[in-house]
This record gives structure tokens, C-alpha cells and sequence, in this order.
């Protein structure tokens, strides 16, 4: 049974990483190249919920596939999880009404909306490396 588990953790770990990885490099980069500013802009607004959901819902999954044999990888892989719910609840929502506000006129709001943005995207950012440290360290640690 520990063996199943831990292999359902690494596939789950996996998907989690090729997901942000995927996400990073290749679709957020297309949606602003080859859709109008407009367009682009509902749509990373309509599927940012959705991405943090499935990085949630896979971290967490993984996290808890790893509890009783790999108390590191069940760490990071729950952090993982709970950091996307917190950036899904908490975040994303002050990062859009921050947005709204800029586009309205606010310089302050303007720079709040690049402060958070950031600041997601280095979450971002920290989360897929953590997912790479807990597949090379699935590697290495038998």
C-alpha cells in the first residue's frame, strides 16, 4: 500500500508540475501575443480561479498521498496546496479589484496591482520550484 500511495503522490507531483510549468512558458506567454488586450485580459481573469483550483486540488492531493511515508514531500506538497487556496481566496480577488481600480484612474491602486501581481507571480514562482525540489528529492531519496 505504501507504494501505491507514494506512486499516486510522484504522478500527482508530476501533473502538478508539468501543469504550472505548461501554464508559465507556454500558455500565459500566447494569451497576451495572440489575443486583443481586452480579450486576453477576461480571459486570464476567467481561468486564474481555475488554475489555482487544479494547483490546490493536486497539491493537496499528492501532500496527502506522501503523510505516511515521506513527511518532507507531505509537507511541501500540502504548503503547495494551501498556499494556491490562500492565493485563490485571498489574492487573486485583491489583485483583480486592484486592476479594476487602475483601469479607473488610480495611480495608488496602479501600484498596488503591480505590487500583488507580483508577489503571484513569485508565489507562483516558489510553488513550481518546491514541486521540483519533491520530485528530485523522490529521486534521490529512497
Amino acid at each position: 500500500m505504501p507504494l501505491l500511495l507514494d506512486t499516486t503522490g510522484l504522478v500527482l507531483t508530476a501533473g502538478l508540475f508539468g501543469t504550472m510549468a505548461f501554464f508559465s512558458v507556454v500558455l500565459a506567454p500566447l494569451i497576451f501575443v495572440k489575443l486583443e488586450a481586452d480579450t486576453a485580459a477576461g480571459f486570464v481573469r476567467a481561468i486564474f480561479p481555475w488554475y489555482f483550483l487544479v494547483i490546490a486540488l493536486l497539491g493537496l492531493g499528492a501532500g496527502s498521498m506522501f503523510l505516511n511515508s515521506r513527511p518532507v514531500e507531505a509537507t511541501v506538497m500540502l504548503a503547495i496546496g494551501a498556499g494556491a487556496l490562500l492565493s485563490r481566496q485571498v489574492l487573486l480577488p485583491a489583485i483583480n479589484r486592484s486592476r479594476d481600480a487602475a483601469l479607473a484612474g488610480s495611480g495608488k491602486a496602479d501600484r498596488r496591482f503591480t505590487w500583488l501581481h507580483r508577489a503571484s507571480v513569485g508565489i507562483n514562482l516558489v510553488q513550481l520550484l518546491a514541486t521540483l525540489f519533491v520530485l528530485v528529492r523522490f529521486a534521490w531519496v529512497a
